[in-house]
């Protein structure tokens, strides 16, 4: 489904909304005033893939420690404020966006402060609603429900646009997938901003996973989502690598191998486990996007080799390598996966 239009904004140099790819964020779990603990998560993340980090601002010593981070940063730095807009306004010098969660950052007169700075600077704001933290005057009306976080971020985005400020993304997170994926297709109609993606408080990495791959692929099926983070309970590198598998299987992020082979049966005759686990760490450097099919008996591997650009059709000691189709090599077992790899590298210089 094609990708509902919003308005593009920028965090430093990296693009989101439009028609710009969809960026993976994360967050450091650190403290913030940790300098040299901070910076080497993010370096982490980094060579992960990620795309954009943001940064806890608990207390004052939070706040200058993010200038000398940024500084050295080689991604784009999100100050995340909660109850003190001081802070915001402080980090809004050097930051690269500032996320506030309206629902306790405080009066008209406080958000207006943190929107006349960040204009200053020409960096956008990410208003964060969560269902856990709305505003007073919303959950008495709605309770804890989509309809009270649809009413809390169309207020915020009023305020800001009230006070000539649109360099808005907005999330709407829960740690319910029903809610968090209700209230964005609610809101997704209403308004031109692009919206970051998440499923808050997910937990530890299984169900993280799980809820996030429901959520957020969900919604980019459904053409939602200009930005998207997996929350893990401490996972950095995980977060990414979720996130990007997310990306890739819902048609979102054309990168890399996708990976066909068959679920393992009573028909099997070869060491399939062994040979996947090969592959996936002979292969995981490579970007190109690509689709390779490793599948461990006769009954479904010819059909699916012959939609794959690269394929390994095993049989009983032997096997078949095919690239688009047609049978290129036939082998021994022990021969199949060398075989198969060298054919990776030839269809990727090929294309270039």
């Amino acid at each position: 489904m094609q990708r509902y239009p919003t308005k593009q904004i920028k965090i430093r140099d990296v693009a989101i909304g439009g028609d710009a790819p969809i960026p993976v964020q994360s967050m450091t779990f650190s403290k913030t005033k940790d300098i040299k603990g901070t910076l080497a998560q993010i370096q982490r993340l980094y060579f992960a893939g990620c795309d954009i980090v943001r940064c806890a601002v608990l207390d004052k010593e939070d706040a200058k420690a993010l200038r000398e981070i940024v500084a050295k940063s080689p991604l784009p730095i999100v100050a995340d404020i909660h109850f003190n807009h001081i802070y915001a306004i402080m980090v809004s010098e050097y930051v690269d966006a500032i996320r506030i969660n309206p629902g306790n950052i405080g009066s008209k007169e406080r958000i207006k402060a943190v929107v006349d700075a960040c204009k200053q600077r020409k960096i956008p704001i990410r208003i964060g609603v969560n269902s856990g933290s709305l505003e007073k005057q919303f959950e008495e009306r709605y309770g804890r429900s989509v309809e009270a976080m649809v009413a809390s971020a169309m207020y915020n985005i009023n305020l800001l646009e009230d006070f000539d400020f649109t360099d808005i993304k907005i999330s709407l997170k829960s740690s319910d997938v029903e809610r968090t994926m209700q209230a964005y297709r609610t809101l997704r109609p209403k308004v031109p901003y692009p919206f970051h993606l998440g499923v808050t408080e997910a937990g530890t990495s299984f169900h993280a996973t799980i809820k996030s791959a429901i959520a957020l692929g969900g919604l980019l099926l459904e053409g939602i989502g200009d930005t998207m983070r997996v929350s893990i309970t401490g996972e950095l590198e995980e977060e990414i690598k979720v996130a990007k598998a997310i990306l890739k299987d819902s048609g979102r992020q054309r990168e890399g191998l996708n990976i066909i082979s068959c679920p393992t049966c009573g028909r099997l005759q070869s060491d399939l486990m062994k040979a996947i686990k090969i592959v996936e760490e002979k292969t995981r450097h490579i970007k190109e996007p690509l689709n390779v099919s490793v599948m461990g008996c006769v009954v479904n591997a010819i059909g699916e080799a012959k939609g794959a650009d690269v394929a390994i059709a095993f049989g009983k000691e032997s096997g078949l390598i095919m690239r688009r189709g047609e049978v290129v090599a036939r082998l021994k077992e022990s021969e199949l996966v060398d075989r198969f790899l060298a054919e990776i590298d030839d269809e990727i210089k090929s294309r270039e």
